[in-house]
């Protein structure tokens, strides 16, 4: 645990499911500058098992842990649904805000949250956290300081193990703005440029049920962007050999890629061929790293009153192009983001 001479930026954390329960413990044992001041969960049980961990208060509403006095910083993890009413009651108490991705699946939402924490003049910190991945970072760096030269095109492969459960399917809003939205931003973030046009395809070749379910599990992106660069993403529910996430920019100058991680760094060569290690499975043991990196960034940004590295614009901007997706995949045409909004 950070020390406790009151200098530490104090976060409640909303939510303490998988991704609640992991962003707690990350404050509280590896941010430094950082605490969990207590936490709050719909489940009770849930929340004062997590409090119980790390030694901290569990609150009895969201409410009280906002209005607290021992909370500087509000991490949303809830349902996406609860996302904008605990912004604007965050915004309103004056506390910082981390608000996990996507802000909600409906822009008219989203600007609400937004125009809140805006009239209050809180950081807001939105949760794409690939943006902090080194390698990702090191593609992005690439782009920027010219060594690939022009950018003419970006590729994106994000493929899950294993497909989620339906009933996950059912409430998520989609592939695009569930799992493709990562890559929504992590375009905008490599290229530095704003997508102005969306053509997606759509498939069901993983499971019957996510199609039941009005839903992909297999897709393809072509996004346009202001430069005139473009983005191809490939999702898929299914990759059995592990969790795979690559990038790649290609300019007039060369090419820069961010490769899979693996288990370990070895390689074994027989007469029969080379074996390296697995991909790793789950995606906490792909992208722990990054969320560290992103809470680093948030307390820094907070405590320096800089701005914060993915604001509101940013969390705004992937839910679009989403939304254009789901549109031009139903429709079969590319859909203008400017349809949208």
């Amino acid at each position: 645990m950070n020390d406790s001479t009151g200098t530490d930026l104090r976060i409640g954390v909303l939510g303490v499911g998988r991704i609640g329960s992991m962003h707690a413990d990350l404050i509280h044992n590896q941010t430094d500058g950082a605490t969990v001041a207590g936490v709050f969960d719909v489940y009770a049980d849930g929340a004062a098992a997590v409090a119980a961990r790390l030694g901290v208060r569990s609150f009895d509403t969201a409410a009280d842990l906002i209005s607290s006095d021992e909370v500087d910083a509000v991490a949303i993890c809830t349902s996406t649904d609860t996302h904008v009413d605990l912004m604007v009651a965050a915004a309103q108490a004056g506390k910082a805000i981390f608000c996990e991705k996507p802000i909600s699946l409906d822009v008219a939402e989203v600007d609400r949250g937004l125009a809140a924490v805006a009239e209050a003049g809180v950081a807001l910190h939105i949760g794409f956290n690939r943006r902090f991945d080194a390698g990702h970072r090191a593609v992005r760096d690439a782009v920027l300081d010219g060594r690939v030269g022009d950018l003419r095109q970006i590729t994106i492969i994000s493929r899950d193990p294993a497909p989620p459960p339906i009933s996950y399917v059912e409430v998520s809003g989609g592939i695009f703005n569930d799992m493709t939205i990562h890559d929504f931003d992590m375009a905008r973030y490599v290229t530095g440029s704003d997508v102005v046009e969306v053509y997606a395809k759509g498939a069901v070749m993983v499971d019957p049920a996510i199609g039941e379910a009005g839903d992909y599990d297999t897709v393809v992106v072509m996004l346009t962007h202001e430069s005139g660069a473009v983005t191809t993403i490939e999702n898929c529910r299914e990759a059995v050999y592990g969790y795979d996430q690559r990038v790649e920019a290609f300019g007039s100058l060369g090419v820069a890629t961010s490769e899979n991680h693996l288990d370990n760094q070895t390689i074994v060569r027989t007469a029969d061929g080379g074996h390296t290690a697995a991909v790793p499975y789950f995606f906490l043991d792909r992208y722990i790293p990054s969320y560290l990196a992103q809470w680093r960034a948030f307390v820094d940004a907070v405590v320096e009153g800089s701005p914060t590295p993915v604001n509101g614009a940013d969390g705004r901007a992937p839910l679009v192009i989403g939304m254009a997706a789901k549109l031009s995949a139903a429709e079969n045409r590319p859909v203008r983001v400017d349809e949208i909004v």
